[in-house]
């Protein structure tokens, strides 16, 4: 995966592609304010860890989350970086709302 500080098409379609499922935005929002074990995740979400863990592997490969491993549990956190690539790449848009829309072609009567 490249570096979060280069948004490059195929990042920005990644990540928004991760965000684009209910269960991994519940997730990411579990996520937001502490890190957790994959069962903490499981009992919050009432998931199977085989169900979260296919989420758990799109959100890492999107790079928006961190994992980490003590002893026997993986520890989730999120990996804010990322989703600054994110929201640099939507900020872009917000500037497009000082352009006019172009007027209706209207055909002659």
């Amino acid at each position: 995966m490249q570096s979060p500080s280069i948004a490059s098409p195929e990042l920005i379609f990644i990540g928004f592609h991760a965000l684009s499922d209910p269960l991994r935005i519940s997730v990411i929002e579990l996520l937001r304010n502490q890190e957790l074990c994959v069962c903490d995740l499981c009992s919050s979400l009432g998931v199977s860890q085989s169900k979260l863990s296919f989420h758990l592997k799109t959100l890492r490969e999107a790079g928006l989350v961190r994992s980490r491993q003590e002893g026997r549990w993986i520890y989730y956190s999120l990996n804010i970086p990322q989703f600054a690539v994110l929201e640099q790449y939507l900020s872009e848009y917000r500037r497009l709302s000082q352009i006019l829309p172009a007027r209706l072609c209207k055909e002659p009567s």
